[in-house]
């Protein structure tokens, strides 16, 4: 049994944005939750590596557009000589570039400024525990890169039930659990049941993933097209 110090071990967070007002509002976002620790602060893609290394925090929340060395590049530095070091991109970019180019660097999770502060601490818990977590929009995206790459929209041999699928359509559309719970009538922890059988029919481990394989199935739709209604 894990030591009970180690269950309430705070989440470390390293803050990466070339602008100092924004990690301030960062900070104190976070510094009122009892669960996350902010170690540390860089304010180009290089002091971030070179913090992330030194302070080897839990996650690391990473702007893209710094002077000298960007987001991505400090991105694929970090994950290259910190593997267990969770990037969480914080940005206000959603161009496609900016989007693929940092998760083929190996960001857990892409979040856009946008987002409300409550959102970001959930992402930061979520990635904290090697979840994945998309903006819906960046969803949305990977998504359609991976339906426009041809991939196969076969019969699958194990299929997926009507309200898994129902699920999967909710999770797709930006949905947490306690939302999906709501809009089904059924509880959290239903919901945290049907995502099991998801993950372990469609043998994936995120929702992000699940979401993909289930658009190029065809069993779910992202901005448009037909969907194939299971049983």
């Amino acid at each position: 049994m894990r030591p009970v110090q180690e269950w309430t071990k705070p989440i470390t967070v390293l803050l990466v944005d070339d602008h100092a007002l924004v990690r301030e509002g960062t900070r104190e976002l976070l510094e009122q939750e009892s669960d996350i620790k902010v170690v540390g602060e860089a304010a180009d893609g290089e002091e971030a590596v070179r913090l992330a290394a030194s302070l080897l925090p839990k996650v690391v929340t990473m702007d893209v557009s710094m002077p000298g060395m960007n987001g991505i590049e400090a991105t694929a530095k970090i994950k290259q000589a910190c593997p267990g070091v969770a990037v969480l991109a914080l940005t206000a970019y959603d161009d496609d570039p900016y989007v693929f180019a940092l998760l083929d660097a190996g960001v857990a999770g892409y979040l856009l400024k946008s987002a409300s502060g409550s959102e970001l601490v959930s992402a930061i818990r979520a990635v904290a525990r090697g979840e994945t977590v998309l903006d819906k929009v960046i969803t949305a995206k990977v998504v359609k890169r991976a339906l426009n790459r041809g991939a196969s929209r076969e019969e699958p041999q194990v299929r997926l039930s009507t309200r898994e699928v129902q699920v999967l359509r909710l999770v797709a559309s930006g949905l947490g659990n306690k939302e999906i719970a709501s809009q089904l009538g059924i509880s959290a922890r239903t919901v945290q049941v049907h995502l099991y059988n998801i993950f372990s029919k469609l043998d994936v481990d995120s929702r992000t993933e699940a979401v993909i394989k289930a658009a190029q199935k065809g069993w779910i739709d992202i901005g448009g097209g037909p969907e194939r209604k299971e049983k």
